[in-house]
């Protein structure tokens, strides 16, 4: 296994980092969340201008031609700065599967979303739901192609979305469609994710007409695109929260070795320096769980026990960092609109969605009971 990137992919994420530090300030953050836009228009541009959209896009598609690793570096940098643009929801969510499943005609909605012209998603919330609150689509065969009726909840980033690809029951098995939310009888309600304020939408579909090619993949093919779709979400967001606890992390030792009691750094006291080193290995943790599932994915070896490991360290070590972080910033750790507090309302956001960390560990259980040998994978590293 070899950790080290390579010259272009460090340059990648040189790139993003100066894209999003140049422009998700302190200063622009504040004024951004006090204002109802959905995403920062100009910095999406910007990213389609230098070809980070289309950065795991297919060449044919007029994409960048490079992989899912380079992807994580770019949403590593999103999360570092919190910058408020739906990368996850339309380069995860809609543009892998679309690049992996998708014919050469439906992969020009690829060529769109680099270029900045068109925003994705999927309506997979489902995946870390409770079956009792799971919602349904059902697709039929019509005239010329499909009719799809049902509901899907928290869509990320729906409201704002072009094209939204939609599992749906079809003669008792999955399959998924990609359902353009401009189509008659589409209709999105727009909500606010939890505490984070991060914006989705309800999706209605009542007659949903679509034509014979809005079929993605093989009919039938749904569970196993989710799947696929699945390990690599969860993989991406492990990238994103590497960012968010990493960048929480170096603001709280800073703020931490500035700020005095009783005429000494706060830093200086060992229950509070000891508390950093804990969140140092925290971060680590979470860095080199999600940099060995990565790995096996972006290699194509099975990372199906890797993918809910690194999601559990993902979770349970992130909550433990971010409350340090406001713990230790003290009495403005608590101030909402103090820049700390974003933080720790992504990281939130970020480990309940698609599953927490209690629903990756059972998963993971589930997954070693089935195959023993997965708990000696580390065998062949």
């Amino acid at each position: 296994m070899d950790f080290k990137f390579s010259d272009d992919q460090n340059a990648i994420r040189e790139l993003a980092y100066q894209i999003f530090t140049d422009r998700a300030t302190d200063e622009f953050m504040l004024t951004f969340s006090r204002g109802d836009h959905a995403y920062d228009e100009q910095l999406w541009t910007t990213l389609a201008e230098q070809g980070l959209l289309g950065i795991a896009v297919p060449e044919t598609a007029g994409g960048s031609g490079l992989g899912f690793t380079e992807l994580c570096l770019v949403l590593e940098e999103q999360g570092r700065r919190v910058a408020p643009v739906p990368l996850f929801s339309s380069l995860v969510l809609g543009g892998l599967p679309l690049a992996e499943f998708g014919t050469a005609d439906q992969q020009q909605l690829l060529a769109s979303m680099s270029a900045g012209e068109v925003k994705l998603s999927a309506a997979v919330a489902d995946l870390g739901m409770n079956s009792a609150v799971r919602t349904t689509v059902t697709a039929s065969a019509g005239d010329q192609g499909w009719v799809l009726d049902g509901v899907k909840a928290a869509v990320p980033d729906g409201a704002v979305a072009d094209y939204i690809l939609v599992p749906a029951e079809l003669d008792g098995q999955t399959s998924v469609f990609i359902v353009p939310t401009a189509a008659d009888g589409v209709s999105l309600t727009p909500v606010e994710i939890g505490i984070s304020g991060q914006r989705a939408a309800h999706l209605s579909l009542v007659g949903v007409k679509l034509d014979k090619d809005a079929l993605l993949g093989q009919a039938g093919q749904g569970e196993h695109i989710l799947d696929w779709l699945e390990q690599r979400a969860n993989v991406a967001q492990c990238a994103q929260q590497v960012g968010v606890t990493e960048e929480a992390m170096k603001r709280t030792a800073a703020y931490v070795s500035e700020r005095k009691q009783f005429g000494v750094p706060l830093g200086s006291f060992q229950a509070l320096a000891m508390r950093m080193a804990d969140s140092y290995i925290d971060v680590e943790a979470i860095r080199t769980t999600y940099w060995l599932a990565l790995w096996r994915l972006s290699n194509g070896r099975d990372a199906r026990a890797e993918v809910r490991a690194a999601k559990w360290w993902a979770c349970d070590a992130a909550h433990r960092v971010v409350c340090t972080a406001q713990h230790l910033h003290g009495g403005m750790g608590a101030d909402v609109e103090y820049p700390i507090h974003r933080f720790y309302l992504l990281a939130k956001q970020l480990s309940y969605t698609l599953g927490n960390g209690s629903q990756q560990l059972e998963k993971l259980g589930q997954l070693l009971a089935a195959d023993d040998s997965l708990g000696f994978r580390a065998l062949e590293v």
